[in-house]
Order: structure tokens, then C-alpha cells, then sequence
């Protein structure tokens, strides 16, 4: 309060000058508090909204990371299954030579003097072809599915790998 030398209506209008200019300054600083309380509103729900978003992503990523593992692990057993087929069928097609292998000798056998089993033996010689001949084309489609397979597994390996790129990426603030 400041002295006054001019009178008490001096005073009074000294006081009522003084109170108008910190009432003025008290409402600047209302207005400002009201629009940094605005701002920290809106930054407060923004980043409640990103927390929200990037929680979003989070789990849309897991998601993802799910469905490429089951996709793995069924690529897995499908190539396991592929690799036994392919195995089976080698071992069919072993079978399938020595038998024919066989066939042969006894043909053979059969030309040297048996005309009459000639017939019967090429007939049998001719189913076992066939059967030879069916047997590899099965074990080269399922050589094909298993390469097939391989390439499928490499793909999704390649797709984690991507995956854990971008999750490595650091966070920049945004």
C-alpha cells in the first residue's frame, strides 16, 4: 500500500487505480492459466489416444505373430509329412526294382526255354512296370510338395524376421 500525501480522495482513487491494474493483470493470468489448462487437456487426451493406438498395435502385431507361427508350424508338419511320404516311396520304389529286377531274371529265364510261361511272364513284367512307373511319379510329386514346403518355410521365416525389424525400430516419440 502505497503512502498517499494528496488527501484520502487522492488515496482512495491512488487505490482504486492500483486495484483496477492488478485486477487486470489477475484476469490476464486467469485467462492464461484456463488456456494452458485447455492445452494439457488436449495433450493429456492425445496421449491417451496414442497409449490407446499403440496398444492397439501391440496386439494386432501379437495377433499377427500368432497366426505366422500356426502358419509355421503347420508348414512344419506338413513338410514332416512330405518328408515320410517321400520316404515311403522310396522304399516302395526299391521294393518296385528289386521286384522288377526279378521279373527280369525270370523272364530271362523263361526265353531260354519256357515259351509258355513267356506270356504270363511278360504280363507280370508289365503290371510291375506300371506299378514301377505309377510308384515314381507319386515320389516325384510328393519331392515336388516337399520343395514346395521348404520354399513356404523359408518365406514365413523370412516374414518373422521382417517382423522382428520392425519391432526393433526404437521409439521416437511419436
Amino acid at each position: 500500500m502505497s503512502l498517499c500525501f494528496l488527501g484520502l480522495h487522492g488515496c482512495k482513487s491512488a487505490l482504486q487505480e492500483e486495484n483496477a491494474t492488478l485486477r487486470s493483470k489477475i484476469s490476464k493470468l486467469q485467462i492464461l492459466s484456463e488456456t494452458q489448462a485447455d492445452k494439457m487437456r488436449k495433450l493429456e487426451r492425445k496421449l491417451e489416444e496414442n497409449k490407446i493406438k499403440e496398444e492397439k498395435e501391440a496386439q494386432d502385431l501379437e495377433a499377427m505373430v500368432q497366426h505366422v507361427e500356426q502358419n509355421l508350424q503347420l508348414m512344419t508338419k506338413r513338410a514332416v509329412k512330405a518328408e515320410n511320404s517321400a520316404t515311403k516311396l522310396k522304399q516302395e520304389n526299391a521294393l518296385l526294382q528289386a521286384q522288377l529286377k526279378n521279373y527280369k531274371t525270370e523272364n530271362e529265364a523263361l526265353r531260354s526255354g519256357q515259351s509258355a510261361s513267356l506270356a504270363i511272364m511278360k504280363r507280370n513284367a508289365d503290371i510291375a512296370l506300371q506299378n514301377l512307373l505309377t510308384v515314381i511319379a507319386s515320389s516325384q510329386s510328393s519331392i515336388k510338395q516337399l520343395v514346395s514346403g521348404a520354399e513356404s518355410l523359408q518365406l514365413v521365416a523370412d516374414l518373422l524376421k521382417s517382423i522382428d525389424r520392425i519391432s526393433e525400430i526404437p521409439d521416437d516419440g511419436q
